[in-house]
């Protein structure tokens, strides 16, 4: 069985979550990138341990580091994600058809980031309004042309909001609910800004996926949550919404996009997604389906270790691609540095220059390090490897092979 923990109130439900699933050790929070190597000594670490709620089974951090100091300066830029790009303009295009938006409509997004995806509902001509508590983000969205409030978004903001006349026929949230410390607040907040025959919708890692693949990298300290839908059922139940639809998606390992509405005035029919995700979720309401998990991690973990050390032992240079939060949290739980990893290449400007938190591997343009011509190029953001190893395509001129870690170490044709 999983270990137990420290009990801790669960987020959602109140009752206790002692029962731990993974414990990745301390770790610096994985967007706190390093200017220089001075940076180092006043580098913090934290503990990094997912426990399960034995009520409501969300799966949460049992230490939770202040919303203020991860966000701040936030590093991730969505635009420079091209799959990211399209599944965003594939979203508002279905948006706008299904939930019959027009130039009287008006779309809010929670966490709307550098406006990767309010922009395509600007150029439909449907008013927008991002909020998202990162000013270095909101700063490019206002340059696009998509209004942000910087701000963190919760009931005091929402009830601002419908003071003002400003309620939404849609809310848009992908990626944030794991994000939220004040869970509740967070989603007391959606149902006051919901206009009565409003539609929100939110995307999220599936719980079910993390554990069947052994994504543990995507734990880290600004996912204060990891869902299933029956977790998130019961909490947007809490506030008076109901979900009325879900769909699985292929983003990040596997996720769920919820469509949620006001139980109280709309009687839209539950779809049979739903019923089918409710049952095959089943496993995950028994505390013995996490049982073995952190095994698993520690496997996984062990397999990178032992590739790198092979690569050092047999002359073979492995550098890195992608300075995503998730690999952070993967090179920190094996302990890598610069002498197994000497760069890692990120498309972001916003990132280059820098360190990674942690390991303190120097970030380099793509250019840079493609000129190292690397033996193994190991792809960090794993969920992207198809579109990462198309831009790389060059790489293969000289034989690299392209290596994936989780859920175990994969080197690909």
């Amino acid at each position: 069985m999983p270990g137990t923990g420290t009990a801790r109130a669960c987020r959602s439900c109140g009752a206790a979550a002692d029962t731990v699933v993974a414990d990745l050790g301390l770790q610096p929070p994985s967007n706190a990138y390093l200017s220089s190597a001075a940076d180092a000594g006043n580098e913090t670490r934290y503990p990094l341990r997912a426990v399960v709620c034995g009520a409501c089974k969300l799966v949460q951090l049992d230490y939770d580091v202040p919303p203020a100091e991860l966000f701040k300066g936030y590093a991730y830029f969505s635009s420079f994600s091209d799959s990211w790009l399209d599944h965003a303009r594939r979203y508002c295009e279905m948006a706008i058809q299904r939930f019959g938006l027009t130039r009287d409509s008006l779309v809010v997004e929670l966490a709307s980031n550098d406006g990767y995806l309010l922009k395509n509902f600007r150029a439909a001509q449907v008013p927008v309004l991002g909020i998202d508590p990162s000013d270095t983000v909101a700063a490019a969205a206002e340059k696009a042309g998509v209004p942000t409030l910087v701000e963190f978004f919760g009931s005091r903001v929402a009830e601002r909001l419908a003071n003002e006349g400003r309620r939404a026929d849609l809310i848009i949230a992908n990626n944030v609910l794991a994000h939220v410390p004040a869970l509740n607040d967070f989603i007391a907040g959606i149902a006051t800004l919901l206009k009565p025959q409003g539609v929100a919708t939110l995307e999220f890692p599936h719980l079910l996926r993390l554990i069947e693949n052994v994504e543990f990298d995507t734990i880290y300290h600004e996912h204060y949550s990891y869902f299933s839908l029956h977790a998130a059922e019961r909490a947007f139940a809490r506030a008076g919404l109901r979900l009325y639809d879900v769909e699985e998606l292929p983003t990040h390992g596997g996720s769920l996009r919820i469509h949620v509405c006001h139980r109280a005035n709309d009687a839209r029919p539950g779809s049979a997604a739903l019923s089918h995700l409710r049952a095959e979720e089943a496993a995950l309401e028994q505390l013995a389906t996490y049982a073995g998990f952190a095994s698993r991690v520690e496997a996984c973990g062990a397999a990178l270790s032992a590739f790198l050390a092979e690569a050092r032992r047999t002359g073979k240079r492995v550098l890195a691609y992608g300075a995503a939060a998730k690999g952070n949290t993967l090179l920190n739980f094996v302990g890598a540095t610069p002498a197994d990893i000497a760069m890692v290449a990120d498309r972001s400007p916003h990132k280059q220059g820098k360190l990674l938190p942690g390991t303190h591997i120097p970030i380099v343009s793509p250019e840079r390090m493609l000129s190292e011509k690397p033996d193994y190029i190991l792809i960090l953001p794993w969920n992207i490897r198809s579109e990462i190893m198309r831009q790389l395509e060059g790489a293969r001129s000289w034989g690299a092979g392209f290596v994936t870690a989780v859920p175990t170490i994969q080197v690909h044709p």
